[in-house]
């Protein structure tokens, strides 16, 4: 496994190499006593066999409608944002973002990952935009999406952006990256979209000190 990761880190467009294990053995034990197939170490190897010998299933977030993942509840958010991840203007979300907001659907940490999102794909005014757009259509809802954003504001995500910081920049979009692990989106995703090496996602994995966590955000 270890080799097949170096190889796609070094260039992603080749195929995978094939690796033949070999096991060097020197136990106490004559002659090596156990299997060798690494299935049979499963609690149900029958079962292990028929997972692993196939094609592996498939969520592909990409063709579901999007009146479907709204349908999702708790999840719905985050599927839509990777849905969505590479379009500029999300403008076109309200619809669904409003659905999700009645009925209770997104929590305030799910919220705050999107409008980090757009923040940092975007500049103030289309940040500023989002919001009015989001609060007219929901008035009820207007204090907690103003208290998240200004939060947001205050924590120096705009100013970061203003003054040019890339890392501030890198931060956010870490943070946001950590939050959808968090609430289960797929690492070997995340990996081939970011182009991360398997180190730093093994350290967006990692739960973060108490004095870089973000007081809105429940980890």
């Amino acid at each position: 496994m270890a080799v097949m990761q170096r190889h796609i880190e070094h260039d992603k467009r080749r195929p995978l190499p094939l690796v033949i294990p070999m096991l060097f053995y020197h136990g106490s034990r004559s002659p090596y006593p156990w299997s060798l197939c690494w299935l049979d170490e499963f609690a149900d190897p029958a079962t292990a066999r028929k997972v692993y010998n196939a094609a592996f299933p498939l969520v592909d977030v990409t063709v579901v409608p999007d009146d479907e993942i709204v349908q999702h509840r708790r999840v719905a958010l985050l599927e839509l944002i990777q849905k969505h991840i590479r379009q500029r203007d999300l403008m076109g979300l309200i619809d669904q973002l409003v659905l999700l907001l009645v009925t209770e659907c997104a929590n305030d940490s799910q919220i705050t990952a999107l409008l980090n999102y757009i923040l940092l794909t975007g500049d103030e005014a289309r940040f500023k935009e989002f919001i009015s757009e989001l609060t007219s259509r929901m008035p009820q809802q207007r204090e907690r999406i103003m208290t998240i954003a200004e939060r947001i504001h205050n924590d120096g995500w705009l100013l970061g952006r203003e003054r040019g910081r890339k890392e501030g920049k890198v931060e956010g979009e870490r943070s946001l990256l950590r939050l959808l692990l968090q609430n289960g989106a797929d690492p070997e995703w995340i990996q081939r979209y970011t182009g991360l090496s398997a180190e730093q996602m093994q350290a967006l994995e990692q739960p973060l000190p108490e004095s870089k966590r973000d007081p809105w955000i429940e980890y």
